[in-house]
């Protein structure tokens, strides 16, 4: 009796984590990149239309929306907020999208991987570069010369700083 209630559980559990994953990736692949000529990063005042291999987009509750010309400044917004977007705060973004390097569609910034110090270059000279999964990243670390994968909580703005600095 005790193993079926445990199974129940388990079974319950991973139904309501497939629930979820399902709704956060659905989100994001529901959402369009409808940018304008008109349209221009927040950080650099780059138009962005111009380079829709590397757009990031961040939302906020109150329904506006930011797009860039590449991972690097979304953030560089993200750890400067109130400098970019006064009024507002990180805690009122709803959705953070990136684009997946080899695939060209929006992935969730938060569960990318990002490959770091290779030798491809975005609109803004060194960037990260986005992959929906890991394998994908390893590839191209390994056919791109990178120095690293890491993670969105593992971006700080030293690493942003030391793609900048990188010349």
């Amino acid at each position: 009796m005790k193993i079926k209630i445990q199974f129940a559980r388990i079974g319950a559990g991973l139904l309501v984590l497939w629930l979820f994953f399902g709704a956060v990736n659905s989100r994001a692949e529901e959402q369009k990149v409808e940018i304008t000529k008109q349209d221009r990063c927040p950080v650099c005042g780059m138009f962005v239309y111009k380079y829709p291999k590397w757009v990031a987009q961040i939302y906020f509750k109150d329904g506006s929306a930011y797009f860039y010309d590449g991972a690097k400044d979304m953030f560089k917004h993200i750890f400067n907020t109130e400098k970019y977007t006064p009024g507002k705060t990180v805690e009122m973004m709803t959705e953070i999208l990136v684009t997946d390097y080899y695939e060209v569609e929006l992935i969730d910034a938060k569960s990318a991987y990002y490959v770091i110090g290779s030798d491809v270059l975005g609109p803004m000279g060194h960037e990260l570069l986005p992959f929906k999964d890991q394998d994908a990243a390893k590839e191209f670390l390994e056919d791109h010369k990178g120095n690293s994968i890491i993670r969105y909580q593992d971006v700080t703005p030293t690493i942003i700083e030391s793609l900048d600095r990188r010349g």
